[in-house]
């Protein structure tokens, strides 16, 4: 435990402050029951009275006024005084040694203990200054800390003192018990006798009979002090005072004092002085009820007493029987022995108030009796409850006495946290309840007493009958309150005394002594009342004691140290300080920060944290397996001045470290451990009595000695001063005690390096000796250690431990199961020679095991081994086992456990715990083991073992220990390792060492030429040599030795080998040679020789290979390539081989040759026509020389290539010529011929015919092209539209799909009945389907007033914004003047069922055919179905007009024209459901209705404000289309083909000219000089848009739409001098125009180029003058691109033919305004394009402005919103760009390759090279005009393949 600030053993009762007698000038008080004085209460807690007298409150419920920390005395504050050594201390006390680690130093705590600890050791004290940065916050609350104090009364701790008052307090009981009162003390020379100085001084003369045969009373007077002249009357005066007051007690005490003793050694158990072996105090046979014999002390003393009574001046003898001889007293041991009796609650025996008689403290039902000695406090201040204070007894007999705290201080829920916190804190071993000390401070438990007292009160029974009848005849102790019957007592009394009656043990006294309980205080409360007390005093002390004089106003430490000594001494003054000592950490927090409550803060890990340092891990506690309170959990102290704690030491004789928060200076003594024996018996020297009756005093910690008496008996004592912020350490069994300057707080704790264990191994003894419980079990200590840590750090301590653990063990085994021998030391006096216990131990399960055993006779731990009684219950250690009396059984039958009622318990058996404790040694052994090995192969061996070595030195690497021959092992092993690796160079050296190319080598780093200078050193013979030297200096053996000396003789054979050879070249052969320069390779180092062999050898191979590479006699072939050959030729140069050499001669014209043949090879592969045969005649050639293989590789790939290809070629000719259909090749194999034919650079044979036969096969796909209206597209999109038409046929044609009765859309039909049936519409299919494509509901659905018939959106191109709710709708099947907008033209059946007949003309199987035949079965089959219904002889009825239009909705949703079945079912709706006013016109095709877009020129012209396509520049102009020869007329002309890579004709440098509106071109500006004209503004006013007022109007808006284009097309027309007139007039005349029907009707139609039907002069007229015409137009009248104003609405309304479908800008303008209104009554009804009137605002108005820039898809159109802005208009744009220019129409099949230097050509190759056959355009539709200043113009091949299937749906060509 930790004890520094500790203050001894708490007394519930404590004498209270009072005057000794030896200082009193008046009597003493007499009277049967003295008062206790009543004491100033100190202040409390805050505002009121100390809070200790108000027990309700629990500590942790108390709050008082926080502690200002800045009043206070801290580290690194302002405040901290400035430490000043001091030279001079009080009593010559020697300086014990500080030491200021650095911060490195102070990390590891116990490593720095390590350190110091031998220079530490010697004074047993020292103090730690921690660095100035380590400063840890206080962590208590101080608004909560409350602590309970304990009084001190500074003269009774000095030893003296309290003897001295002790036996004037029982010699005045003696004599008022007697009937004489000791009122005052005699006088002699006019002063007071000091009678106990008298009797001290008569003693050391030889006692009273010496003194008075000697005449020596004189002497006495001279030591007492009387000095002069001794007169005989001073003698007779001293003499006569001795003999009335001191004789007759001392008589009395030498007959009463053994049995006094004897009775409190029966109650003990044993005897006082410590000792292992059988109690000598026997139970005394015969015992009555009315006490002892006779004979027996105590009733001599009883006989003494009385005799003393009856002539007290003459003592009389006591008469003794022979029976029963009185035992000598024992004499005072020389180390003392038994429990101290005042741990049982006694207070001090000089106490003014009568205190209870001794009873036994460690009985199993011992009473604990109360203190009714408390002083009674003022009226003001509450009583405390320490009156009559009742105290629990315990089961084991430990009395709960030192402070109340279970049920008035501590709440429920703090004992239960202290108790958690301390596993120590049990039911049989308790902590004083209440108490802030650990059961180690107490005195230790006793034995059963002779009777068990039970729970009764003093007073209540009589102490020897234990009765409480006869009340009448007993007599009360006027001391301890105990009752005695008067015929109990020894001798008996007959009548009750006259006087003050005292029991003997209160007369004779057992010097017990403890600090009284104080009040409860706040740290602030605390710190006032010290201030305040310390002032006080000062400021009120005697002036020869005063510190102050006029030149010095202020108190230093030596003043207080010198008063503290002074007070100490004073017997005639008491002043009385409290000291808060022993207060629990766990119940009242720590003051370090700790990791439960201040997890953040670093100190709360800190190793130097007190609550961290005993479980630090070199720290042993932390094998503990619990807490332990005081010793491994700190405890606090909280001090003020001359609060002092006596000598001690630790507990365990453990360390302690001892940490000061703040306050004032704490001054430390210590004594080294080694003085430690010598301190204990200056101790028994100077206190004798206290000894005497309490062997353990040193355990109480309630006792002072002086150092300069200590000093003075030859022990060393040194002193050192605490301040704030720093430890102070103590070392084991080192004893130490101090006393405080003023207020401060400290905090201390045990801990346990390695070297503590040998002190805990005495310390345990110790206790055991003096019959203390010890803290925890070192045994179990031990063995924990064992199992947890198995480091060889750890073992060196553990197994001398032990191994003194087993032999005490196994000893103490065999000492109670044999007899033991005399000369062990073990064997008693008297040794039991009886049966012994024969039975097999019982092994301790430690699962079972409830608590840990303790020995109930010496206190021990019985952790190894125990013997218990089974009739009490009791458990004792081996060594007391049978001698001990646990139970009435006899003493053969507890030695030897007869009937089983005594058990042997073993934790483990002899043969494990040996093994246990071997393993543990032969872990320490380890080093010294090893050590052994190395110096055995050190000395044994003069040339030791490298191996044996090498494993030695793993061995004492592995070994996790400081091992002093390690260094010099590894030093000597890595020295032997170096020559062995030096040596592996020359023995296992590699190949890949040596640089093969010491050329480039030379040519590295410098790093790298250092390194190869470095390898060539080391590949010296020499260097071999000096090595086998070096072997023979070092002296040691390994296997590399005789290896490289075997090398150096097998180098010297090979030199003298190699000579040999050199001398004889031409004798040897190429092998043989090569064989020996191998063999001196091997041995890896520089040998002149090898370099030598290397050169001939070289020459000699490059020969032989010469031979081997000259081509074949026979057959001239070689199979070199130049490389090669140019590779050997410079090897022979290197190595020297002469130029007159034959065979370099030979090799270097044969490498001319070669060169020759690559020249020519590349000259024929390079131009445009390669002639084959003279590429066939060098491959041939190339056998014979040797040329590159990539050359040939490429002339043969050009070869292979064109054979292959020739054979295909011939083999598709030959099969399209197969009158067999069937087994003529597919289209897509002659296309993967012509892709392969196009990669060659020549046309074989064959070529022209298969491209005959291409054509013909894609004329009729360009026909099929032509039937859908998609002549301008990529033939690959033929397929993929013609998929689609059949996936569209499919449906519409569809037989199943039956006429039925309207039905609303599954979105619009209310949920049916569950009983509802479903109405049957007499339609078999089984899915509802709509609008003309005859597919299920899908997005927006408009419904047809007329016909019910609902339609979708996106299939009639009406957007969902312009949809209202109360708009109505005639769908296109009603009234046949509605169009269907339709992408594409839609060819008649009987065209398509043509295109198919013309199958069996192709020369390949078309891919097409399977869908082309798929659609035409769909439609023939479904016209046949039509057949009944259109045959004139079986008229239609009014009732059929449901199922006509249901066909004809059919019919129109099929993307072929069934014209016969259309105008019929058209002409019968008409018929009987007419809607429009006329009969619909006979249809005869069926045209797509897209409108044009703007094309390129039109945009250009625009852009420069032109109307004139003749006004464009030059390099904006579109050159005339000039015919490309094909590749066959040009075989035939054998012109070269053009390469790929000839530049462009375009000069160097130049580009095409920037396009108008493009960063580098011709920005568009409307306010610039050209006028302003947009691309719709030319298509719809022509020649009118070059008016200037067109140019102002647009400039002020640019997004004009057609609409109000028209209407300005007519005011110009109807008033020319409106082109003059402002932008604001034509604005306003426009908004007021009403305009005639000048809507031009565009023609989109046929695209069929073969039909009858006219089409647009746009569409049909040639865009150059030289092309030609095609479809018999007049090529005069429009020999350029038509201006827009020539195609006016006159043009289109004059043709006869029936005008095609067509869109117009009022397609959806109605008479009333909506889209839906019926056309009837418009007076236009003869107009092509029908003209619905004005627009009225309705649904389905003209498009917003700018529908001419979006697609059809597009809102503005009609379109659903989802589509617009669809990236399709992107493609459609592309593909629009060249639909109306002439040679793009099919008709052109020429390819020109004059244009080819164009850069148009150029780019027009290039991409065509890259497509992929299948994807290549027609040859009519691959046409590049030369036109680079339209570099926006795309290819027609380009863009063909650049449209995707989606654009080529959407488009109309």
């Amino acid at each position: 435990m930790v004890v520094p600030p500790s203050t001894g053993t708490a007394m519930a009762a404590a004498p209270a402050a009072r005057e000794s007698p030896a200082a009193a000038s008046t009597p003493i008080a007499s009277g049967s029951k003295a008062k206790p004085l009543t004491p100033v209460a100190a202040a409390g807690t805050l505002n009121g009275p100390p809070s200790g007298n108000n027990h309700a409150i629990p500590l942790s419920a108390r709050r008082a006024e926080a502690l200002d920390l800045s009043t206070v005395e801290r580290r690194g504050q302002p405040n901290m005084p400035q430490e000043r050594p001091k030279h001079d201390r009080l009593f010559g006390i020697p300086e014990a040694p500080s030491f200021y680690p650095t911060e490195e130093e102070f990390r590891d705590p116990m490593e720095y203990m390590r350190k110091i600890a031998p220079e530490g050791s010697k004074y047993g004290i020292v103090k730690v200054v921690p660095p100035e940065s380590w400063q840890p916050s206080f962590a208590i609350n101080t608004e909560r800390f409350h602590f309970r104090t304990r009084r001190q009364e500074l003269n009774s701790v000095e030893g003296g003192n309290r003897v001295n008052n002790d036996y004037l307090d029982q010699l005045a009981r003696f004599h008022k018990q007697n009937g004489h009162n000791l009122n005052r003390f005699p006088s002699v020379d006019k002063r007071p006798l000091d009678l106990y100085r008298l009797k001290k001084t008569v003693e050391r003369k030889g006692g009273f009979e010496q003194v008075c045969k000697g005449k020596r009373w004189a002497e006495v007077g001279r030591d007492l002090g009387y000095s002069g002249k001794i007169m005989s009357s001073l003698s007779t005066s001293l003499k006569n005072s001795y003999q009335k007051w001191l004789l007759p007690y001392e008589e009395y005490l030498r007959v009463a004092k053994p049995g006094v003793q004897h009775q409190m050694e029966m109650m003990n158990g044993g005897p006082y002085t410590p000792s292992p072996g059988q109690s000598p105090a026997k139970k005394l046979q015969g015992y009555t009820p009315s006490g002892l014999y006779e004979g027996t002390p105590t009733m001599q003393a009883s006989a003494a007493l009385h005799a003393s009574v009856s002539t007290p001046s003459t003592p009389q003898p006591v008469p003794q029987e022979a029976p029963h001889p009185q035992p000598p007293p024992p004499a005072p041991p020389v180390t003392g022995g038994f429990t101290p009796v005042n741990a049982g609650g006694f207070t001090a025996v000089n106490a003014p108030t009568p205190t209870p008689s001794f009873t036994s403290v460690n009985g199993v039902n011992g009473y604990h009796h109360a203190n009714n000695a408390t002083p009674q406090h003022s009226a003001e201040t509450p009583p405390t409850s320490n009156a009559h204070q009742s105290i629990a007894p315990h089961p084991n007999g430990v009395a709960a006495l030192k402070r109340q705290h279970s049920d008035q201080i501590l709440t429920q829920e703090e004992i239960d946290a202290m108790n958690r916190r301390s596993k120590r804190l049990r039911k049989d071993v308790p902590t004083v309840a209440g108490s802030n000390m650990h059961h180690s401070r107490m005195a230790a438990g006793r034995s059963q007493p002779v009777k068990e007292r039970g729970d009764y009160r003093p007073g209540e029974v009589c102490e020897n009958c234990l009765r409480s009848d006869d009340r009448t005849k007993t007599v009360e102790c006027a001391s301890c309150d105990s009752i005695f019957h008067r015929y109990c007592l020894e001798p008996p009394l007959k009548q009750a005394p006259e006087y003050e009656w005292h029991c003997p043990r209160c007369l004779v006294g057992t010097n017990e002594y403890g600090f009284e309980e104080g009040d409860v205080y706040s740290l602030s409360g605390f710190q006032r009342k010290a201030n305040e007390f310390k002032l006080h005093h000062f400021n009120s002390i005697p002036r020869q004691y005063s510190p102050f004089t006029e030149t010095k106003n202020h108190l230093e430490e030596e003043d207080i140290e010198k008063e503290f000594w002074r007070l100490v001494d004073e017997l005639s003054d008491t002043t009385e300080v409290e000291y808060g000592a022993d207060i629990h950490s766990t119940t009242h927090g720590s003051g370090f920060p700790t990791i439960e409550k201040q997890p953040r803060d670093p100190y709360s890990t800190d190793p130097w944290n007190l609550n961290i340092l005993p479980l630090d891990k070199e720290s042993l506690f932390r094998h503990i397996k619990s807490d332990v309170s005081g010793m491994t959990v700190p405890w606090l102290y909280v001090g003020m001045v001359f609060s002092t704690f006596c000598w001690h030491n630790e507990d365990h004789f453990t360390y302690s470290a001892n940490y000061q928060h703040f306050g004032e200076t704490k001054t430390w003594y210590g004594v080294p451990g080694v003085d430690s024996y010598k301190f204990e018996e200056a101790m028994r020297a100077e206190v004798p009595e206290l000894f005497e009756t309490q062997p353990d005093l040193l355990f109480q910690l309630v006792t002072l000695a002086r150092p300069e008496k200590l000093r003075k008996a030859g022990v060393k004592v040194y002193a050192i001063d605490q301040h704030a912020g720093e430890f102070v350490i103590t070392f084991p069994r080192a004893y130490h005690a101090g006393f405080n300057h003023g207020f401060n707080f400290n905090e201390a704790v045990n801990f346990a390096p390695h070297d503590w264990e040998p002190f805990g191994e005495e310390g345990v003894k110790r206790l055991r000796d003096y019959r203390k419980q010890p803290c925890f079990s070192h045994d179990e200590l031990l063995l924990t250690a064992a199992s947890r840590d198995h480091t060889i750090r750890t073992a060196k301590w553990l197994a001398p431990a032990m191994e003194r653990m087993r032999d005490d063990e196994l000893a103490a085994r065999k000492q109670l199961l044999e007899t033991p021998d005399p000369e062990s030391g073990l064997a008693m006096s008297e040794p039991y020679l009886g049966p012994r216990y024969k039975a097999d131990a019982v092994i301790i399960d430690p699962d079972t095991e409830d608590e840990e055993i303790i020995c109930q006779f010496c206190k021990c731990y019985c952790y190894l081994s125990h013997y218990t009684c089974k009739k009490t219950g009791k458990s004792l250690c081996l060594l007391h086992a049978g001698g001990y009396e646990c139970c009435d059984a006899l003493e053969f039958e507890r030695y030897s456990g007869q009937n089983g009622d005594h058990v042997l318990s073993y934790r483990m058996t002899d043969d494990v715990l040996s093994t246990t404790v071997r393993k543990v040694v032969d872990k320490a052994n380890i080093p010294e083991t090893w050590a052994a090995k190395v110096d055995s192969e050190l000395d044994d061996n003069p040339r030791p073992s490298l191996k044996h070595l090498r494993t030695l030195l793993a061995e004492g690497d592995k070994i996790q220990y400081d091992l002093p021959q390690l260094p010099d092992l590894r030093r000597f092993v890595e020295r032997c390792n170096e020559w062995v690796e030096d040596a592996t160079n020359y023995i296992t050296r590699k190949q890949q060492n040596r640089r093969k190319n010491e050329k480039a080598w030379r040519k590295g780093t410098a790093k790298a030429a250092e390194l190869e200078e470095r390898d060539k050193e080391l590949r010296k013979v020499d260097n071999i040599r000096k090595l086998l030297a070096t072997a023979d200096e070092i002296s040691f053996d390994c296997p590399e030795i005789n290896t490289l000396r075997e090398r150096a003789e097998n180098i010297a054979d090979f030199q003298r080998d190699a000579n040999a050879a050199l001398n004889n070249i031409r004798g040897r052969t190429t092998a043989e040679f090569d064989e020996l320069m191998e063999r001196g390779r091997e041995f890896h180092v520089d040998i002149p020789e090898i370099d030598n062999l290397e050169r001939v050898v070289k020459r000699l191979k490059w020969d032989d290979m010469a031979k081997l590479k000259k081509p074949n006699v026979e057959t001239r072939r070689q199979h070199q390539t130049l490389k090669d050959i140019e590779k050997f030729i410079a090897e022979g140069v290197e190595i020297g081989v002469p130029d007159t050499n034959p065979d370099l001669m030979f090799f270097r014209e044969h490498k001319a040759q070669a060169e020759l043949w690559e020249q020519k090879a590349k000259e024929l592969m390079a131009v445009e026509q390669v002639h084959y045969q003279q590429l066939d005649s060098l491959s041939t050639q190339a056998v014979t020389l040797p040329v590159s293989a990539e050359t040939l590789a490429a002339v043969d790939a050009i070869l292979r290539k064109q054979r292959e290809v020739q054979e295909k070629i011939v083999a598709l000719v030959e099969q399209s010529k197969n009158p067999d259909f069937r087994k003529r090749p597919m289209y897509k194999e002659m296309r993967m011929v012509i892709e392969a034919l196009e990669e060659l650079q020549s046309k074989p044979s064959g070529t022209i015919e298969l491209e005959k036969l291409q054509k013909q096969h894609e004329d009729w796909m360009r026909k099929g092209k032509k039937l859908f209206g998609k002549a301008n597209a990529p033939l690959h999109i033929l397929l993929q539209h013609m998929l689609i038409v059949n996936h569209r046929n499919e449906a519409c044609f569809d037989l199943s799909d039956a006429p039925r009765m309207p039905v609303e859309p599954s979105s619009r039909a209310n949920t049916p009945d569950e009983e509802e049936q479903p109405v049957t519409d007499g339609s078999n299919s089984s899915r509802d389907v709509f609008c003309i494509c005859r597919k299920p509901e899908a997005g927006m659905m408009i419904e047809c007033e007329i016909c019910h018939e609902w339609y979708h959106g996106k299939c009639l191109k009406i957007a969902r914004g312009k949809v209202k709710e109360d708009d109505k709708y005639t769908c296109p099947v009603c009234d046949w003047r509605v169009k269907i907008p339709r992408d594409a033209a839609r060819p008649k059946l009987e065209e398509l069922q043509n295109w198919l007949a013309e199958l069996d003309t192709l020369p390949f199987q078309p891919e097409e055919e399977h869908v082309l035949t798929t659609i035409v079965q769909h439609g023939t089959a479904y016209r046949d179905f039509l057949r009944p219904f259109i045959n004139p002889e079986n008229p239609t009825t009014p009732e059929e007009i449901e199922t006509l239009r249901f066909h004809l909705r059919k019919i129109e949703g099929a993307d072929i024209l069934l014209t016969e079945e259309t105008n019929y079912l058209r002409q019968e709706l008409h018929k009987w459901a007419p809607v429009a006013p006329e009969p619909p016109p006979k249809l005869e095709m069926s045209g797509s209705t897209r409108k044009p877009r703007p094309t390129k020129q039109q945009k250009l012209m625009a852009q420069l404000g032109i109307t004139n396509p003749d006004d464009l520049p030059q390099q904006y102009r579109i050159k005339p289309h000039v015919a490309k020869r094909k590749a066959s007329e040009a075989l035939g002309k054998n012109q070269p083909l053009q390469p790929a890579t000839v530049s462009s004709s375009s000069p160097t440098g130049s580009r095409p000219p920037s396009m108008p509106g493009s960063a580098s071109g011709l920005g568009r500006t409307p306010t610039g000089s050209r006028p302003f004209l947009t691309p719709l503004s030319i298509q719809v006013l022509g020649d009118l848009a070059g008016a200037p007022v067109v140019s102002h109007v647009l400039t002020a808006e640019p997004h004009m739409n057609s609409e109000k284009l028209l209407k300005m097309k007519g005011i110009l027309i109807s008033d020319p001098t409106a082109r003059d007139i402002d932008a604001d007039t034509m604005r306003k005349r426009i908004a007021n125009y009403t305009p005639l029907s000048l809507t031009p009707t565009f023609d989109y139609g046929n695209s069929n180029r073969n039909s009858t039907v006219t089409t647009s002069a746009y569409r049909d007229a040639p865009l150059y003058s030289t092309a030609p015409e095609t479809n018999g137009s007049n090529p005069s009248k429009h020999p350029r691109l038509a201006s827009p104003a020539r195609f006016a609405v006159q043009d289109f309304q004059s043709r006869r033919s029936p005008p095609p479908p067509s869109f117009d800008t009022h397609i959806f303008d109605g008479a009333g305004g909506s889209m839906f209104d019926s056309p009837a009554h418009d007076p236009k009804a003869s107009i092509a394009s029908p003209q619905f009137g004005p627009r009225t605002g309705g649904m389905f108005d003209s498009p917003k402005p700018g529908f001419m820039h979006a697609g059809l898809n597009s809102p503005g159109f009609g379109g659903s919103q989802q589509s617009a802005g669809n990236i399709d208009n992107v493609f459609a744009d592309l593909m629009h760009d060249h639909d109306h220019i002439g040679g793009f129409d099919g008709t052109n099949e020429a390819k020109d390759k004059a244009g080819a230097p164009d850069a148009m050509a150029k780019l027009a190759q290039e991409v065509s090279a890259s497509m992929p056959a299948h994807e290549k355009p027609d040859e009519d539709m691959t046409d590049v005009k030369d036109a680079p200043a339209l570099p926006e113009l795309q290819p027609q091949a380009e863009r063909e393949k650049s449209l995707t299937m989606e654009d080529f749906v959407n488009s109309d060509h």
